[in-house]
């Protein structure tokens, strides 16, 4: 049986994204305390229901912003619901992409990737494009997952992609069950 890596999580299943086991395991807070500080501007690219964009907006704080970005607008639907009527809906942009184009164009600290780069053909337009929207001061945190679906040798792959791209590659967080990195503009 072959999978298809490039296949995107389905909005049918974005319940299975924000279970109380996920939360335990990659608590949000914990994986981005370090890179979030108030007034920043982060981009969460392949936000999906939100399971890291709300986290990310009460860490930038009232003067910073959110960028969630994703390709279905199901899944921006799920996340466009959790935040109506709160103070976090001043702070979330949402910015449905299209095809190998993320739509987002102003200058954001902090990028997210968490387990979506796995699931893009053309990673290299990809990169040039977060390099494009990424501070020269800003980081990329670039999150894999292990289990069936990106080996060892499949990460290396992607960083290399990158740091062509015009990123240094960084250690990352230790995360369970997934391969990290950290990039950086060079």
């Amino acid at each position: 049986m072959t999978r298809d890596r490039n296949r995107v999580c389905p909005v049918e299943l974005s319940g299975g994204l924000e279970g109380r086991l996920r939360r335990w395991l990659q608590n949000p807070e914990r994986i981005l305390a370090p890179y979030l500080h108030e007034g920043m501007t982060a981009l969460d690219l392949g936000c999906g229901p939100g399971f890291f964009s709300i986290p990310m907006a009460r860490l930038v704080g009232p003067a910073g912003r959110v960028i969630a970005a994703d390709l279905q607008e199901g899944m921006l639907e799920k996340l466009r619901e959790k935040i109506g009527g709160t103070d976090l809906q001043e702070r979330l942009t949402l910015v449905k992409c299209e095809g190998g184009d993320i739509r987002v164009h102003e200058r954001v600290d902090f990028i997210m990737t968490f387990y979506m780069v796995h699931e893009v053909p053309e990673k290299p337009a990809l990169f040039r494009q977060l390099r494009g929207v990424l501070r020269d001061t800003g980081k990329l945190l670039l999150v894999e997952p292990k289990l069936f679906h990106v080996s060892r040798e499949e990460f290396q792959r992607t960083t290399g992609i990158a740091s062509g791209c015009g990123f240094r590659v960084l250690p990352g967080p230790p995360l369970t069950l997934s391969w990290s990195a950290v990039l950086a503009p060079t």
